[in-house]
């Protein structure tokens, strides 16, 4: 591998920070957020790929229109923005979401150019605010030139005409008794059929993607990865990915994304030590998939609430539970408040338990003001007001519906109470009392304890239960911190009423 110094770094420059559970990720698709660049709208070279009356054309969104809303974002109270990919992409319609690569060296020119980047990263870390980059080393876009103009004879895993397709049981990856012939599709199927699969067994395709990190990193001073596909590439791969990138930039972390609901198979590819093959894959966590189903399997379908305990007693599975990405809404799924059986309410308790949860949250822009859509590209509607044109401007309170502000100010809130209290972010989560709608649990942290308690049913509920033998044990009264009344406790028993579809946080005295 060539090496080359890295003399320009400074560690003190409030670059290369890294996330952690103080954090609070927002998920920016870069082309539906603001256009605050209309020249870069249209190009001369690419005529008709932008058209907002398309779903899957560019409609304009770039890093100027990101900068221009960071006060927004602060005032929200997010602290980290992960973008999806800016690398250069084919220039037609439907490449507006930046995973089909044809440079990885250069910008997307509809977002800006280096120069933008940078500025944006730097006016970010100005106001407090952290920046992932959407990592993508797994494939390329279609047009790429390296498809019809090979570096060299195995640059991929198969050729356009002849390559296998690929598969997403990585239960098979994670099976220490499975032959290659049940995940060979895995890592060397092309995704979706069409995206050219990237062969980093090669060792010049392995140096070229690595050397590509450093060098996004050194250029913009970004804080993290976020990683594409995670599972399709191989963990030889990563982890020598990871080594390089710890090297030259000791505190930045990554969070890779393994789809799926199942804990086990989930646990497998989160980094912090080294598996059945002998690899630790390097990775500082993964996304909590898992929580994802049951979230929405409890809050949409009525599921008990069983569901979500039963993920969170797999913690166990992860060297660094403490460090998952949970989440209930992401580009490449509908939208929290399209699914049937949403609502206001429970777009809202969603929030809440997202929000008070172990881990890193993760929030996907538009979500704090109950934006709606199905699957891809429906789920990637243009953010009111960041466009020109637009009738309504929600990155403001008058321009905001009833009904938006309601859940707008609500996230807002808890992530204030998040922020104020150390137990909400980085405490030790203790099983308290549930039945099959209701769920308590401790945040607990030092000498800070947090009660968090919520119904998923429709209907006020009155709950009874004890703290005995639990780190609450002692607690002599709950003072409300988000919603409630003080609640007196005697003979170590908790009586409240929690509304329907409500979430209430309390400080144990």
């Amino acid at each position: 591998m060539v090496k080359f110094p890295l003399s320009r770094l400074d560690p003190q420059e409030g670059k290369f920070q890294g996330f952690n559970q103080d954090d609070a990720i927002y998920l920016i698709m870069v082309d539906r957020f603001a256009d605050g660049d209309t020249s870069n709208d249209e190009l001369a070279d690419s005529p008709g790929a932008y058209d907002r009356a398309k779903p899957r054309a560019y409609h304009g969104g770039d890093f100027r229109g990101i900068r221009d809303h960071l006060g927004y974002l602060r005032d929200l109270g997010v602290t980290t923005l992960w973008l999806t990919p800016i690398v250069k992409n084919d220039q037609s319609p439907e490449d507006y979401h930046g995973y089909g690569a044809i440079d990885e060296y250069g910008v997307n020119e509809h977002f800006g150019t280096l120069a933008d980047l940078q500025d944006l990263v730097r006016a970010a870390h100005e106001k407090g605010l952290k920046v992932l980059l959407d990592f993508v080393p797994n494939h390329v876009g279609p047009r790429h030139p390296w498809v019809e103009a090979l570096p060299e004879p195995d640059w991929f895993h198969g050729t356009k005409e002849h390559h296998a397709f690929a598969s997403d049981d990585f239960q098979f990856l994670a099976d220490p008794h499975a032959p290659p012939r049940y995940f060979r599709d895995i890592i060397e199927g092309w995704f979706a059929g069409t995206l050219p699969d990237l062969n980093q067994e090669n060792p010049q395709v392995a140096a070229y993607f690595i050397q590509n990190a450093l060098w996004w990193a050194e250029e913009t001073g970004l804080d993290g990865y976020r990683l594409d596909t995670f599972p399709y590439v191989s963990r030889a791969f990563w982890s020598d990915w990871h080594h390089a990138l710890a090297h030259a930039f000791p505190r930045m972390t990554t969070v890779g994304e393994v789809s799926g609901a199942n804990a086990e198979v989930t646990a497998f590819f989160a980094g912090g030590r080294a598996q059945f093959d002998g690899i630790d894959s390097g990775v500082t966590t993964v996304f909590d998939y898992p929580l994802y189903f049951a979230l929405r399997d409890v809050l949409l379908k009525e599921a008990p609430v069983h569901k979500i305990i039963d993920v969170l007693q797999q913690d166990r599975l992860y060297p660094h539970s403490d460090l998952l990405v949970p989440f209930f809404g992401n580009h490449d799924v509908e939208r929290f408040a399209f699914v049937k059986g949403a609502s206001p309410e429970k777009l809202m308790l969603a929030f809440s338990v997202l929000l008070t949860m172990r881990g890193s949250p993760e929030l996907y822009y538009g979500d704090e003001i109950g934006m709606t859509g199905g699957n891809d590209p429906d789920n990637r509607h243009d953010f009111p007001g960041g466009f020109p044109g637009d009738t309504r401007n929600a990155f403001v309170e008058s321009g905001r519906t009833a009904e938006q502000q309601a859940v707008f100010s609500q996230v807002q809130r808890l992530l204030q109470l998040r922020k104020n209290h150390s137990a909400l972010r980085v405490g030790k989560l203790v099983h308290i009392f549930w039945d099959e709608n209701s769920y308590a649990f401790a945040r607990i942290s030092g000498s800070e304890r947090v009660l968090v308690v919520f119904n998923a049913g429709a209907e006020t509920k009155s709950l009874h239960f004890s703290l005995a033998r639990t780190p609450l044990d002692d607690a002599s009264a709950l003072r409300p911190l988000d919603g409630g009344a003080e609640v007196r406790i005697q003979n170590e028993a908790v009586d409240l009423k929690v509304p329907g579809t409500t979430l209430l946080v309390f400080g144990v005295n």
